[in-house]
Formats: C-alpha cells, structure tokens, sequence
C-alpha cells in the first residue's frame, strides 16, 4: 500500500448504521471495521474516578478507534455518544418497556448529548472533537406515546434516548441548541475539515 492511499484510506471503526449513512451521505469512501471494546467497564472505571460525561464519551471515541487503528492503516474514525439529564448519565433503554419509562421522565424535559469524534492514526490519537447539543422534549400526550412507540419498535432501544432524530423521533422535541449531525452521533463538519486540512479528501 502506498504512502498516499495510506493517508487516503478511511476506517469507520463503528457499527452504527446512522454514523455509516452520515458518512456515505457526504461522499466519502470508507471502510468499516468493528472491534470489540468493554464500554462498560471503561465508563464504570471513569465514573468512579468522577469523571465529566464529555471525558466518558472522549475516552469511548478513542478506545473504539485505538483498537482498529493499532492494526490498520489508515486514518480511523472512532465516536461515541453519551446522554446526560438533570446531572446523571444514561445508558441505552434494554426494552420497549424500559423506552417508555425513560421517555415518560424526559417528557417536558431538557437533556444533552455529548458526543466524541476521535481519529487515530498508527494506533494513537492524531484529531478529537467534543460536541454538546441541548434538547427539550415537548409534553406529549400519553396517546402520541402509545402510537410512536408502537411505530418504532425495537429501534427505540437503539439509542440512547429512545428516539431516532433523523425519523419520526423528531415529533418529540419543541426545541434543540446544537448541530444536526452531532445529535445524531457524527460531528461531521468539524471532522471533513479535519480530513481536508491532512489531505485525505479534496480541499
């Protein structure tokens, strides 16, 4: 492999399907190559040492593109996302059931989503970016509830919130503070002119 398709080559190192179409979506070309790392173990050692959630999520990016990275070449990308409400932190809904308790708390409430994108190269970090949004869940109905979860399904235990924001997640909000693309779990911006400045993608 030459110098050049090297420093071209690009490694999702996440099994998101969201953060793959965001990344398809703006052109670029990629890979994706996923490998196991203990979240839990890394989150639960970092909250016991007090850890802020933005270095929880960072902590996560990083590890997810260290361990991809330290075998491949290439410029690897690794993110993560946390959510934070009223000061505690927040893990995926294990249920349908656990979704609806955990949207029926949020109703009517604020809550953010910190998210970390770090690119490694040669198996250490060469770029980080932290993202914060800000979300209000508007006070629906018990109905809107019941119908939104019944279309939903099992993906509202994909995300840590309960909600798909690029689909009908959005109905729940009145308002958010931040970046599209970050809310969804990617800060793509900051990362395509990160790949632009090092000359992986067309400046």
């Amino acid at each position: 492999m030459s110098a050049w398709s090297e420093q071209s080559r690009l490694i999702l190192a996440s099994g998101s399907a969201i953060r793959r179409d965001i990344m398809r979506g703006a052109g670029l070309d990629f890979e994706v190559i996923v490998k196991p790392v203990d979240e839990a173990a890394i989150k639960d050692a970092m909250l016991s040492e007090g850890a802020r959630p933005r270095e929880i999520a960072d902590a996560l990016a990083e590890a997810k593109a260290l361990r991809v990275s330290r075998n491949e070449p290439g410029l690897v990308i690794g993110a993560d996302q946390v959510m934070v409400m009223d000061g505690a932190l927040f893990d995926k809904p294990v249920s349908i059931e656990a979704a609806r308790e955990r949207l029926i708390a949020m109703r009517g409430q604020r809550h953010e989503l910190i998210g970390s994108v770090v690119v490694a190269k040669d198996g250490a970090p060469v770029w980080r970016y932290v993202s914060e949004t800000k979300l209000w869940m508007r006070d629906f109905s018990d109905e809107f509830l019941d119908d939104y979860l019944a279309r939903e399904g099992d993906l509202v235990t994909k995300s840590v919130g309960g909600y798909r924001f690029e689909g009908p997640g959005a109905q729940l909000f009145s308002r958010v503070e931040g970046d599209f693309f970050s809310i969804l779990g990617l800060s793509l911006l900051p990362l395509l002119q990160y790949l632009r400045d090092c000359g992986a993608i067309a400046a």
